[in-house]
């Protein structure tokens, strides 16, 4: 990595639940449009994705439900003991899916739930997946943000076996232009809910090329006291 890579990794320091309230907009009053903080790029897809989506989506795409997600249920893998069910990571835009992939074969008893809107790279997640044999990785072709929002819950005390034990953001988009830093992923409300999502003992991993995005990052992070 070079001088201009970061990875950090935060733990959160409170072992209680944080409070939090979720404040909703009168019927008559429509929500305002969200920054993204990605583009639907267009690509082609393969024959060998497409394949993939068809023969290897129905197991492994979770569908977006906008409902808490079991995430037991979803990996339909045996826990580590009956009290401790598998580590799950969240992976936020993994693109052609090689670097997850790799890491997923590396940490079979990890479950990597994995968000990713590039159909072509949802296709190329699939086929490696397919090829290599890998049973602890589902994807959610969705938004991200919306996806942490409604379908993985609060890390909270009196159930301390839901959350998440840790999150990969490798490599967003810069958007390097000054007018477009505000779609940065990695803003200080994306981390705050992040960070409400991670057990105790949970890591935030970043990762970026873009040095003035690593300044921003490690600004951010330091920034959030759950962290």
């Amino acid at each position: 990595m070079g001088p201009a890579d970061t990875t950090l990794v935060d733990t959160p320091a409170a072992a209680s639940s944080p409070a939090h309230s979720h404040g909703s907009a009168p019927a008559e009053v429509a929500f305002p449009k969200a920054i993204r903080s990605f583009v639907l790029r267009a690509g082609r897809t393969t024959s060998g994705q497409a394949k993939a989506v068809q023969e290897l989506g129905p197991r492994f795409v979770l569908p977006y439900t906008g409902q808490p997600l079991d995430l037991m249920a979803a990996f339909d893998a045996a826990p580590v003991s009956e009290e401790q069910p598998r580590p799950t990571i969240l992976e936020i835009g993994f693109g052609m899916g090689d670097a997850t992939a790799h890491i997923a074969s590396l940490l079979p008893q990890r479950n990597f739930l994995c968000c990713e809107v590039h159909v072509p790279g949802v296709g190329a997640l699939l086929k490696r997946i397919g090829e290599q044999n890998l049973g602890n990785i589902r994807i959610l072709a969705h938004d991200a943000v919306e996806v942490i929002d409604h379908m993985l819950p609060l890390w909270n005390a009196s159930e301390p076996q839901i959350g998440l034990d840790g999150v990969h953001i490798f490599f967003p988009d810069p958007w390097h232009k000054k007018r477009h830093n505000k779609r940065r992923l990695i803003q200080p409300a994306l981390v705050a809910k992040l960070a409400a999502r991670l057990k105790p003992g949970g890591y935030l991993h970043c990762a970026t090329d873009w040095q003035e995005y690593a300044e921003q990052i490690l600004e951010v992070l330091g920034a959030e006291p759950l962290l």
